[in-house]
């Protein structure tokens, strides 16, 4: 049986210091141990899906070499399946890897719960399936060295995920003696703005009105875009290719957590999300997220136009919700909800952060929509090539 110390001490040396995840029983002397260090980040979060997310975003930030830190994503394995979309469409796609901790609950032959009968035996075969490299984990201090060099190995070499596969009693419990300096800063948000005009739902902007505007007020240089999958990425693209540009494809509502994690990882760049009412919608609980850890370089622009109009126009319940007010429940540090492109360039001067705006839109897109000829793999490399040479 390992102690918390060890793994974690050893994974430190080879630059992980970054865990986020949801909690299990068997993962809480990792959680313990990580949150009574200062120099270690714990980031509790609303789903499995979005720690796989935030820690891509924590690869994305460094150079591919552990430079602004390595991230392991921890979960219990019934929560895998909430994880499938950003592990076969985020990370495999894009080429971002990280090391996972899964718990093996339902291990055969291991007494368990009754819910998890089903997904013990076949979490093996799902790791397989979507191509995640995976071993048991270590429960002996000298297997760690070549347990953990083996996944570097792998993540270095392929660019994907290795997997550490949790059976019961690997680890040793770890007292929760006292809690390291706080290293989120919540609060309620300090500021909610509503501005609409008289205009009806088919004279809004366009969401390449939008971006136009955010693209001429932003700078290439100490400034990142991370536009969410369908026709946001494709009409940014459309608008200005640049280096700062990551145009995601798939992981559905994943932009938010996965702009978190580079902005916490990286707060010297101004990290602005570009987001969707259908994709914000699917993981609502980042917005939590992101307003406990509070990171003060993120703008976080919603465009809503009602529909999912990449699939031919359903309407989403956007109309029903409040996305500024939930923001501001969640502590973002400024709210906007608004239907005026020019209110968009006083909102990316506001300081503070983490910011939230929404912006009505109608629906549309322009004709003959190019798609990216950059792959996903070249928009990665040349984003992270770009924000090295600014790192400070």
């Amino acid at each position: 049986m390992l102690e918390a110390r060890e793994f974690v001490e050893a994974a430190r040396r080879r630059g992980f210091q970054w865990y986020a995840g949801v909690p299990c029983s068997y993962l809480t002397p990792f959680i313990n141990y990580v949150l009574q260090d200062a120099d270690l980040r714990y980031v509790s979060m609303a789903n499995e899906g979005d720690a796989v997310a935030l820690a891509a975003g924590i690869t994305l930030a460094g150079d591919g070499r552990g430079g602004a830190g390595r991230g392991i994503a921890m979960m219990q394995n019934s929560g895998l399946g909430n994880a499938v979309s950003p592990l076969t469409s985020l990370t495999w796609t894009f080429g971002l890897p990280q090391l996972l901790i899964i718990t093996w609950r339902g291990q055969p032959g291991v007494p368990d719960e009754p819910q998890h009968a089903l997904m013990g035996p076949i979490t093996p075969a799902m790791l397989d399936s979507m191509q995640v490299a995976w071993e048991l984990f270590p429960t002996e201090a000298s297997q760690l060295a070549a347990v953990l060099d083996r996944a570097l190995a792998h993540m270095n070499g392929t660019g994907r995920p290795y997997a550490l596969l949790m059976q019961k009693g690997s680890v040793a419990p770890t007292e929760l003696h006292a809690l390291a300096p706080a290293k989120v800063a919540q609060g309620p948000a300090t500021e909610v703005i509503v501005r609409r005009s008289a205009a009806t739902a088919s004279q809004r902007p366009t969401r390449s009105d939008a971006l136009r505007e955010i693209v001429a007020r932003t700078a290439v240089s100490g400034t990142v875009l991370l536009a969410s999958t369908g026709f946001c990425g494709r009409e940014l693209y459309a608008i200005a290719d640049r280096p700062n540009h990551l145009y995601m494809v798939g992981s559905m509502g994943c932009v938010t957590p996965l702009a978190l994690g580079l902005a916490l990882a990286r707060p010297d760049l101004k990290v602005i999300a570009l987001d969707g009412d259908g994709a914000a919608l699917m993981r609502l609980g980042a917005l939590a997220t992101v307003g406990a850890m509070a990171p003060r370089n993120l703008w976080h622009l919603l465009l809503d136009n009602g529909v999912h109009e990449s699939t031919g126009g359903q309407a989403t319940v956007s109309a029903s919700v409040a996305f500024a007010d939930v923001a501001a429940a969640c502590g973002y540090h400024s709210c906007l909800d608004t239907d005026l492109v020019a209110q968009l360039a006083p909102w990316l001067q506001r300081a503070g952060g983490p910011h939230f705006a929404r912006l009505l839109t109608r629906t549309g897109t322009p004709p003959d929509l190019p798609r990216p000829k950059v792959t996903p793999a070249q928009v990665r490399e040349r984003f992270m090539q770009h924000i090295s040479a600014a790192a400070p």
